[in-house]
């Protein structure tokens, strides 16, 4: 049975912990309010620009530019977002999980990955996929620059047919509590299509379908490789702060339990003293 002075250093270890969990989940309460802020600023400019150009799609009779081309898929490039650090939860074994069940699927076809995180670059290092690229440390200070990095590396691929399709697996941010885990298919750009009895909105363009494809098609990309980036840091300051409070109140309850163990060892050494003394004094 450990001593008072086990317990003791014990407690004062946990307690430690308990005060790095709580500093770490304020941190990340701080730099989760930022974050949502900027996945609300950047969802209606993404939504627009798709509705925008998702229309104009749909009025095209040829797809006059090479990321609207549809081919048969063959060669799949997989962009997996995950975190560069730990103390998450599940946040990153869920996305990892993910990915493998994407590779499993299509494993009649040829897939390559573009892992956005050290965790799944380190993970999938270990395993045989191709990792034609990897982008680590962004999360510290995103910028829009990193997204336009990785949506050249993407609109390069796929223009050259070098792939024939790019998908995402990123986590959405819905609420604090909640993430919901997103695989996406961002190339191909499909057309719009309206629901039943819906018409699409009629825009009057100014340039041939053409011009404007050139120039709003790499935009849009970009903005939705921020967008995604954007949700996963959002996902990943709402799961990290979730689970250092779970880490605090587990180790305030381990404390008191500690604390009344102690308690009980103290009270069985006073009484086993009492009656050693009272022993001695009978004799």
């Amino acid at each position: 049975m450990a001593n008072i002075l086990d317990i003791r250093r014990r407690i004062r270890s946990v307690r430690n912990t308990q005060q790095i969990t709580r500093a770490m989940k304020m941190v990340a309460a701080a730099r989760l309010r930022r974050a949502q802020e900027r996945v609300f600023n950047a969802r209606p400019y993404a939504n627009q620009m798709l509705a925008l150009l998702g229309s104009l799609a749909a009025r095209t009779e040829q797809r006059v530019h090479p990321l609207l081309a549809e081919r048969p898929v063959e060669k799949i490039l997989l962009v997996l977002v995950t975190a560069d650090k730990g103390l998450c939860g599940a946040f990153n074994a869920n996305l990892i999980r993910a990915a493998q069940h994407y590779l499993e699927a299509h494993r009649d076809r040829q897939v390559a990955l573009i892992a956005v995180g050290r965790k799944g670059r380190d993970f999938f290092r270990k395993h045989p996929v191709e990792i034609l690229a990897d982008q680590v440390n962004l999360f510290s200070r995103l910028e829009f620059s990193h997204a336009q990095d990785i949506a050249k590396q993407i609109i390069d691929l796929y223009t050259q047919q070098a792939v024939d399709a790019v998908d995402f697996i990123y986590n959405e941010s819905k609420t604090v509590l909640t993430q919901r885990l997103t695989v996406e298919r961002y190339l191909p750009i499909k057309p719009l299509r309206p629901a039943e009895g819906e018409a699409l909105i009629d825009y009057i363009y100014e340039e041939p379908a053409p011009e404007i494809f050139s120039v709003l098609l790499p935009r849009y990309v970009e903005i939705e490789v921020y967008r995604a980036l954007l949700e996963s840091a959002a996902s990943e300051f709402a799961a990290r702060m979730t689970a250092m409070d779970a880490a605090s109140s587990n180790a305030a309850e381990m404390i008191d339990s500690l604390t009344l163990h102690m308690n009980r060892v103290r009270q069985a050494a006073i009484t086993r003293e009492i009656i050693e003394i009272v022993s001695g004094a009978l004799t």
